[in-house]
């Protein structure tokens, strides 16, 4: 992408211009730098960086990063190549590395490089490869021939028995290039475009810190755990240990390391009996045998759970720290499991380590296949400590989880602080052998606090608007700004009246109906009550309840409300299939449980989501106090805000499709959305159907602004898109903004539509945390107020992002949101796009709180997730939550996905279903 121009003039809707009022380096008369310091010759993936924000109060806060110096000297990068048919698991590739630099050739090593546990390797000098005392294959050292062969190692294997001559495996070092960190010098200066050696430089760094951490403890390569403090998770053979997370990361004018803390799932260690006892849910061991009732269903799940588990299988492996990887359970006992002697005939497993003194306790229960083909009986086998779970975590350990992960932000500002002793990176020879230095105060900076945009409810209220304090507000005394109205409704109770006696429904109903009329509603009372049959036919109970009640009206219900049982997660995915995909009624579902507890505030949240399936719209931002940045409201440039996501299926699952889902903005406000949802191959991350997504939002935005706006005909296409994407790794944002904005300008071109497009990726999958230095100017929960943005001191070098916190605390430390603009044609300042993403995150139909991300992509997450709902229950394609297929055994292609994959109701398209 061209760099971008500088100067641009004010426009209509556009806010205040790039580089603000008072001009270049000034900021309101504060003195503050407004304009980056980016050389004009510098390239970017996203939008080169137009100026710094000021609106907003300034407030001082920490952030969980420290600066860090840049190394002095070039670096040399070396790929390391083991032997073709070989793929080992990155700790056994440290462990080797490990063992070339310390034993092997401690000469040639010194000082020590550092590895990233797959194929790069960095040195301080060029490696000193002697000459014949190792298979030195020196052709030349030139970094212009990317794959010269420097010379081979051979390194006994990990593990090797004692007494035995050590398995040997060479690795081979290729010199592909040297480093000169001066780039990374340029880079944060805003004089080096981000290219491909700006990010060979910061792996480099990256490696570094974490090369002896990730030695010494478990480790995801970038995060490192400890057992201090770890929590057993009942019923699952799990348990939970905390860590920590580093990344070296540029932003203006200094390199930071982001240190935070992190969570890990591990296999309890101990006995691997104990551990499968546990998991199933069995009390007797022996009942881990087919001839106790072990199923094959019940097997291959446990089976699922420790596929790659690495295991000791007697005390000298123990001693030696050698471990086997448990590759299969065995479908058999070890007394009926036999195998052929080397020296002929037949044993079985249990005979065999009879032989061996081992007399097995249970001979019945069944063995695990070891990498080597070996069968060993599970009461001998031991999980060693540190081992990472790296499946679909149980739903129900969900809330145990998050318990955990959970730390007050001053308790969580002291375990990172604390973290800075534990990783002690003065006392890495690594980091020193670098010539890293790291400061040890944690970065502090301001930043600022925007107002929160004034709510606009409906006319009859009492009060029309509201401001927000600590990003929540009330509704009492208001009405929605548009309120619906329910004449004809009926309830289906999947409960026995004994559980859910006529009594409660009465009350259901009436906390219901009052909560409804108090927010402006006109719901009137239902004698359409049935009780139904859990376990029964969901849908045929569905079509009885509307047969009734059309019997008696000759309409059909406008809404259908559900009482569930608990666990009745089958029966909602059936009665949003019924509701929303097969015959276009509204549902709301609501558990029986929390019907018999529920208070007026229980029922006026139900309110919010019924509202807007019904067509309704809750709260607008007013247009007037969001001058002087007429985004939402502006009349003369009418805008449309898109939310886009992708969903993946859960880790392990095979064959699954990912689904996609792209929303839109219909009213001027920017209030009422609409959604577009398909499905595609398999974590491919760019949505493949987004021209004809769009193209369909798209004609329904017109339509609604010609049937209920009663716009002009010259007045119903958007003069603006504001187009966020969720869930977008910045490896990606080329590649999904060249094909998805290419996807967009050509719905747009098919429909004549000459609209200026914005796109900005949204993300929260990072590690960064803000916390206000001051006590007093946090909120109840001790995070940083809502509306509290960052563009300085932690951003990037030269690209136009920032980080959003809008939403107000509840538990735990708050996570803000990272926006990167990718593309921009309506020249937005950053006081703009800030502004207006802030504004976005106060109209999410379904609470009274500001979310921590714009609505269109809250709801866009929403629907993907939702996608189960468009296949039929008594189709050939289930999906259940984690993601894996049920039904039919054979194998499901993407072609059936997508033949049964049912779109969503006529009725439903202009409606708010996802609520």
């Amino acid at each position: 992408m061209p760099p971008r121009g500088r100067g641009v003039a004010p426009r209509r809707g556009q806010g205040a211009s790039r580089g603000g009022s008072p001009g270049r380096g000034a900021s309101r008369g504060s003195g503050v730098q407004t304009r980056p310091a980016i050389s004009e010759h510098i390239t970017t993936v996203g939008v080169k960086r137009p100026d710094f924000g000021t609106d907003g109060a300034s407030i001082e806060i920490y952030a969980n990063a420290f600066s860090t110096t840049i190394p002095q000297h070039v670096v040399h990068h070396y790929d390391v190549i083991y032997p073709v048919e070989t793929v080992l698991p990155a700790r056994v590739n440290m462990d080797l590395i490990k063992r070339l630099q310390a034993d092997v050739a401690p000469q040639v090593f010194t000082p020590r490089a550092v590895y990233d546990g797959r194929k790069n390797l960095f040195a301080l000098r060029e490696l000193p490869f002697p000459d014949g005392s190792q298979e030195a294959c020196l052709i030349s050292t030139s970094i212009h021939r990317p794959l010269i062969v420097l010379i081979q190692f051979e390194v006994p294997a990990p593990n090797a028995a004692s007494g035995r001559p050590p398995k040997m495996i060479r690795i081979r070092l290729n010199k592909v290039a040297e480093i000169n960190p001066e780039i990374l010098r340029r880079f944060i200066a805003g004089d080096q475009s981000h290219d491909s050696a700006v990010t060979t430089a910061l792996t480099v760094l990256n490696v570094v810190v974490r090369m002896e951490p990730n030695l010494r403890y478990p480790s995801n390569l970038r995060s490192f755990f400890t057992p201090t403090g770890s929590l057993g998770l009942r019923g699952t053979g799990l348990e939970l240990w905390r860590g920590y997370f580093q990344s070296v990361r540029p932003s203006i004018g200094k390199m930071l390391i982001n240190i935070d803390i992190s969570t890990a799932t591990m296999y309890r260690p101990g006995p691997l009996l104990e551990l499968c006892r546990e998991f199933l849910g069995i009390g007797d061991p022996a009942a881990l045998s087919p001839n106790n009732g072990l199923s094959d269903r019940e097997r291959l799940r446990l089976q699922r759970f420790l596929l790659g588990i690495r295991v000791w299988t007697s005390p000298e492996d123990k001693a030696r720290e050698k471990a086997r990887t448990l590759k299969k359970l065995s479908s058999k006992g070890a007394n009926q499991l036999d195998f052929e002697m080397r020296e002929g005939g037949k044993m079985t497993v249990a005979q065999y380590f009879r032989q061996q003194n081992r007399v097995l306790r249970y001979p019945n229960v069944i063995c695990i296949e070891v990498g080597n083909g070996a069968y060993i009986p599970l009461e001998l086998c031991e999980v060693p400590p540190g081992q990472m779970m790296r499946k679909q975590i149980p739903a129900n350990k969900t809330r145990e989880i998050t318990k955990f992960a959970t730390q007050r932000p001053s308790d969580r500002l002291k375990s990172i602080q604390q973290g800075l002793q534990v990783l002690a990176y003065g006392q890495s020879e690594y980091v020193r052998g670098f010539g890293m230095s790291v400061d040890q105060n944690i970065l502090k900076f301001n930043a600022r606090v925007l107002r929160p945009p004034v709510l606009r409810y409906g006319p009859t209220s009492k009060s029309t608007t509201i401001t927000p304090s600590d990003g929540k507000w009330n509704m009492t005394g208001k009405h929605f700004y548009k309120a619906t109205e329910i004449v004809q409704w009926c309830i289906l109770v999947f409960e026995t009246e004994m559980r859910f006696p006529a009594q409660q429904v009465k009350a259901t109903i009436d906390g219901l109906v009052q909560n409804c009329r108090e927010v402006g509603i006109k719901m009137q009372e239902t004698k359409f009550i049935r009780w139904a049959n859990a376990q029964g036919a969901v849908t045929q109970q569905l079509n009885t309840s509307v047969s009734q009640c059309y019997n008696v009206t000759k309409k059909v219900p406008q809404l259908i409300v559900i009482i569930l049982p608990e666990g009745g997660d089958d029966i909602y995915t059936a009665v949003k299939h019924f509701g929303d995909i097969a015959h276009g009624i509204p549902t709301q579902c609501m558990k029986s449980k929390a019907c018999v507890a529920a208070g007026p505030q229980y029922f006026a949240n139900v309110s919010l989501k019924i509202n807007v399936k019904l067509g309704g719209i809750n709260v607008v931002p007013n247009a007037e106090r969001t001058a002087p940045l007429p985004i939402l409201g502006d009349v003369d440039n009418p805008t449309i805000i898109f939310g886009a996501d992708v969903i993946h299926p859960a880790p392990g699952s095979e064959g699954v499709p990912s689904f996609t889902a792209l929303v839109a903005s219909v009213d001027n406000e920017a209030a009422k959305y609409i959604a577009a949802s398909s499905v595609q191959g398999s974590r491919q991350e760019i949505i493949a159907d987004l021209k004809e997504m769009s193209k369909d939002l798209l004609v329904l935005y017109q339509r609604y602004r010609e049937r209920v706006e009663r716009r002009s005909p010259n007045d119903l296409k958007p003069k603006r898109i504001i187009f966020y994407r969720d869930g977008v790794s910045e490896g990606q944002f080329q590649q999904v903004l060249d094909k998805e904005l290419a996807s967009l300008k050509e719905a747009c071109r098919e429909l004549n539509i000459d609209a200026k497009i914005t796109f900005v990726v949204v993300g929260k999958r990072h590690h960064i945390r803000f916390f206000p230095v001051n006590p007093k100017d946090a909120d109840r929960s001790g995070n940083c107020p809502a509306g509290t943005v960052i563009d300085r001191e932690i951003t990037h070098p030269t690209e136009f992002d920032f980080y959003l916190q809008s939403h107000g605390g509840l538990l735990g430390t708050s996570k803000p949101a990272h926006y990167s603009v990718l593309h921009d044609e309506n020249n937005f300042s950053s006081d703009a796009i800030q502004r207006v993403s802030f504004n976005l995150c106060h109209v999410y139909a379904r609470s009274t709180r500001s979310v921590s991300i714009p609505a269109p992509v809250y709801y866009a997450d929403i629907v993907c997730s939702r996608a189960k709902n468009h296949y039929s229950p008594e189709g050939s394609v289930v999906l259940s939550e984690t993601g894996t297929r049920l039904g039919s055994e054979r194998s499901t292609s993407l072609d059936l996905y997508k033949r049964e994959y049912r779109k969503l109701h006529q009725n439903q398209r202009i409606l708010m279903y996802f609520s």
